[in-house]
C-alpha cells in the first residue's frame, strides 16, 4: 500500500552527496573569497582589443611566477596600468585599451624567483609602439652570463640541493599515494587534485588575512578533511559494493578530470602567490643557492617524514595499518577494523598531499588549478621506483626521481626534465621490476 512519505534515500547515495557538497563548499570557498590572485588585474582579461606579450626567460629555462607591468595612457588620456605574472612556460599577456601611443614594459625585479642572476646593466623596463597588428611582443632573457662562467660541479652541487628539495617535498605526496595503494589497492589518479587541494586552501586562507603559519596547518586540516569526506562518501560505499580495483580506478580518474576543472572554474588560469614566494638567497653558501623559504620547506618536510615513520612503526594505529597491508582477511581475524584504518589513511594520505601541495607552490612557485597533475606522474614513478604499497620505497623513490628531474638539466634542456626522470624509471624497472625496495610487505 503507497504511504504518502517518500522514501529515505539510500545510504550510499546520502554519502555520495555528503562528500559532493563537501568538496562543492571547499571549491565555493576558494572562489568566492580567495579573490584576485598575486600579480593579476582586470587587465589581463580577454575583453581588451589590443595585447602585449611575451616570455620571461633565462639561457634556455623558462622562469615562471614573475610579473611582468605595463603602463600607459588609455584613449580618454588617463593613466592605466595591467599586470601579469608568467605561466610555467614564462609567458605572459597583458591586455591593453588602446594601441596608440607609447607603453612601458617593465619586469619586476623583485618577483623574480630565487637563484634567478640578472646580468649586469640589464633592462627591467622597455618602451613598446603598436604598428598595424592587434599584438606586440617584448622579451625579457636574463641569467645567460651566469651559465658561462659557472663551473660544472659547482653546477651539479648547486641543482642536487635542490632536487633534494624537490625529492622531499615530493616524498610527502608518494608516500600518501603509496598508502591508500598498500591498504586498498587503488591506484589513485585523484591525488594530484588533493595535492593542488592542499595549495588552494592555503591560498584561500592567507586572503582571509590569516597569517601563513596559521594558514597551512589549517590547509593540512581542509585536506585530511577532504580525506574523510572522500573515504566515508565515496570509496567506503564503493568496497562494500564489491567494485574491482579497475572500475574504482576509473572513478578515482573521472574524479581527478572533475575536481581539477571545479578548481579552473573558481579560480581561472592565473598564477597566485603565496606569502614569502619571493626571498632573499642565504649568502655564504658557495655555489649552492637555498633562500630562507627553501631551508624551511626542507626541515619541514624532514620533521614530517620523521613523525610519519614513527606513527607507522611504533604506535598501534600504524602497525595495523601495516597488517592491513600484509592481509586484509588475517587482520580482520585477529580484531583489527579494516575499515577504521582505511580510513585513518586515506586521512594522512589527504593531509600529507595538502602539505605537500603548499610546499610545491613555494618550490613552482606559484599556485594552478592544474598544479598538483603536473607531478602526478613524477607521484607514480616516485611510488613504483620505490615499490609498489611501499611508503619507504616512496621516499627512496621520490628523492631519486626529484634528483634525477634537477640534475638532468646539466645534459637536457629544463623542458625534458621530467621525461628523463621517466626514462630513468622505466630502465631501473627493466632491471629490478618490484622496485628499489620491493619485497612482500606492502607498507614500512
Amino acid at each position: 500500500m503507497a504511504h504518502g512519505r517518500t522514501a529515505p534515500l539510500p545510504r550510499l547515495h546520502r554519502r555520495v552527496v555528503a562528500a559532493l557538497a563537501f568538496l562543492a563548499a571547499a571549491a565555493a570557498g576558494v572562489g568566492i573569497l580567495a579573490g584576485p590572485a598575486s600579480g593579476a588585474s582586470a587587465s589581463s582579461f580577454e575583453d581588451f582589443p589590443f595585447a602585449i606579450k611575451g616570455n620571461v626567460r633565462t639561457a634556455g629555462e623558462a622562469i615562471a611566477g614573475a610579473t611582468v607591468r605595463v603602463t600607459g595612457k588609455d584613449a580618454e588620456g588617463a593613466d592605466f596600468e595591467g599586470e601579469a605574472t608568467t605561466d610555467d612556460n614564462g609567458a605572459w599577456s597583458v591586455g591593453v585599451p588602446t594601441k596608440e601611443g607609447t607603453w612601458t614594459v617593465e619586469l619586476v625585479e623583485s618577483s623574480l624567483p630565487a637563484g634567478v642572476t640578472v646580468p649586469d646593466g640589464f633592462a627591467f623596463e622597455q618602451e613598446v609602439t603598436f604598428g598595424a597588428t592587434s599584438t606586440v611582443t617584448r622579451n625579457f632573457t636574463l641569467g645567460a652570463a651566469e651559465r658561462q662562467t659557472v663551473g660544472f660541479w659547482d653546477q651539479f652541487l648547486s641543482r642536487a640541493v635542490n632536487g633534494l628539495n624537490f625529492g622531499l617535498m615530493l616524498a610527502l605526496a608518494a608516500i600518501g599515494l603509496s598508502l591508500v595503494f598498500g591498504t586498498t589497492g587503488l591506484s589513485n589518479f585523484a591525488h594530484g587534485e588533493m595535492v593542488t587541494f592542499g595549495a588552494l586552501m592555503a591560498l584561500l586562507f592567507t586572503n582571509l588575512s590569516l597569517s601563513i603559519w596559521i594558514a597551512i596547518p589549517l590547509a593540512v586540516v581542509a585536506s585530511a578533511a577532504l580525506g574523510l569526506a572522500m573515504d566515508s562518501g565515496i570509496w567506503r560505499p564503493l568496497r562494500r559494493k564489491g567494485l574491482g580495483t579497475v572500475q574504482v580506478m576509473i572513478v578515482s580518474i573521472g574524479l581527478s578530470l572533475a575536481l581539477r576543472y571545479v578548481y579552473q572554474m573558481f579560480v581561472g588560469g592565473r598564477t597566485a602567490q603565496l606569502p614569502g614566494a619571493v626571498s632573499q638567497t642565504i649568502p655564504g653558501l658557495g655555489p649552492i643557492r637555498l633562500t630562507i623559504t627553501d631551508v624551511i620547506s626542507m626541515a619541514v618536510s624532514l620533521i614530517v617524514i620523521v613523525a610519519f615513520a614513527w606513527w607507522l612503526m611504533r604506535t598501534r594505529i600504524g602497525r595495523a595499518t601495516r597488517a592491513v597491508s600484509d592481509n586484509p582477511s588475517l587482520a580482520a581475524a585477529s580484531g583489527i577494523d579494516v575499515d577504521q584504518v582505511i580510513r585513518v589513511v586515506w586521512v594522512v594520505a589527504a593531509a600529507l598531499a595538502g602539505l605537500s601541495g603548499v610546499l610545491w607552490a613555494y618550490f613552482r612557485p606559484g599556485i594552478k588549478w592544474d598544479m598538483g597533475t603536473s607531478i602526478l606522474l613524477l607521484i607514480f614513478a616516485a611510488v613504483t621506483l620505490g615499490g609498489l604499497g611501499t611508503a619507504f620505497g616512496a621516499l627512496v623513490g621520490a628523492i631519486i626521481v626529484g634528483l634525477l628531474v634537477e640534475v638532468s638539466t646539466l645534459w637536457i634542456p629544463s623542458d625534458l626534465k621530467y621525461v628523463g626522470a621517466l626514462v630513468v624509471l622505466i630502465v631501473i624497472l627493466l632491471f629490478r621490476p618490484q622496485g628499489i625496495l620491493g619485497r612482500r610487505e606492502r607498507i614500512g
